[in-house]
């Protein structure tokens, strides 16, 4: 529901608003793609009463990638056992688990042959999620929900690699048939620990950047991460009727947009059919099909179908003046 990003998930679920021109759902599944050396052949997606538009969105994102796409619903928020387990039918052989807000930088070739791999990265202050611990041999020990006392530093990303995705089920089944809770919910994490202690290895997958998208400011500079790795690639469409307008690189700018005396950029992202006039435009989000004109925004996302116009000022400002 992304209750913290509102209002852009009144209408939008948070995994398919755009960063960099791609709903971060899309940009999640071709970064874990990159990293499996077996070709994908299923992308299940499990979500809540959002429609066929949404549904079809997501069909078409595993299409893209030659995978069958399918569609299960969690009709009530049991917790990540509960919402996981909603997919059973996928839940076979090898199979990856990722929770669709976050994404990642890595710089590696999964090795598909461990039994397990939890990706982790070291924050600060980790009380918000589970967490593991390693023993000297680098494999984990325990698994921790949310801790309020430190144990580990080592936070759960939400990307998860099981060999034997029929165990894992098996695991999250038993909770929920024996209403096994923790903190109110069904957790992942104690069925994690149930096929530790049945001798499942679990090795720690480290990655490079951790890009959160749990909020306004954090999905703005994952906006900004995605546009710097991406620099490189053609992100400004050749359908961008320009009129007297700066374009200040790393930008993604959508079909069909219009600049009109403006400067957009650095890291902006502005979707398609958007118009911009008379503004300054940095380090933001502006989705589809609306307008801005004599603004300056920076840090900030701007959803559809938006008209953000304000007039411009006539002053008159005697010497030694300050106004801000």
């Amino acid at each position: 529901m992304g209750k913290r990003m509102r209002p852009h998930t009144l209408t939008v679920p948070k995994p398919l608003i755009p960063v960099a021109g791609k709903p971060i759902v899309q940009w999640l599944v071709e970064d874990i793609i990159k990293v499996c050396k077996e070709k994908v052949t299923e992308i299940a997606f499990v979500i809540g009463d959002f429609g066929k538009e949404t549904e079809a969105k997501l069909l078409a994102i595993a299409k893209a990638e030659g995978a069958k796409g399918s569609i299960h619903y969690q009709e009530e928020a049991l917790g990540t056992a509960h919402a996981i387990l909603c997919a059973k039918e996928a839940l076979k052989e090898k199979v990856i688990v990722a929770f669709a807000d976050t994404l990642f930088r890595a710089d590696f070739t999964m090795d598909e042959e461990q039994e397990g791999i939890i990706w982790v990265n070291r924050i600060d202050d980790p009380r918000a999620f589970g967490v593991v611990k390693v023993n000297d041999q680098n494999i984990i020990t325990d698994f921790v929900e949310k801790p309020q006392e430190f144990v580990s530093d080592l936070a759960i990303i939400g990307i998860y690699y099981f060999k034997d995705g029929d165990m894992l089920r098996k695991e999250m089944q038993y909770l929920i048939d024996n209403n096994i809770k923790e903190k109110g919910e069904f957790q992942l994490t104690n069925a994690l620990e149930n096929m530790k202690k049945k001798g499942t290895r679990f090795m720690p997958g480290k990655v490079e950047e951790w890009l959160d998208c749990g909020n306004k400011d954090a999905t703005v500079y994952t906006n900004q991460r995605v546009l710097e790795l991406h620099r490189k690639e053609k992100l400004v469409s050749s359908s961008v009727k320009n009129e007297n307008s700066v374009i200040i690189e790393p930008c993604f700018i959508g079909e069909k947009v219009t600049l009109i005396n403006s400067v957009v950029g650095p890291y902006a992202s502005v979707g398609a059919h958007t118009r911009v006039e008379n503004s300054v435009l940095s380090n933001s989000i502006v989705q589809n099909n609306s307008h801005l004109k004599n603004v300056v925004i920076d840090n900030s996302m701007i959803g559809s179908h938006v008209g953000y116009v304000r007039a411009a000022e006539e002053l008159s400002v005697g010497d030694f003046s300050t106004h801000s």
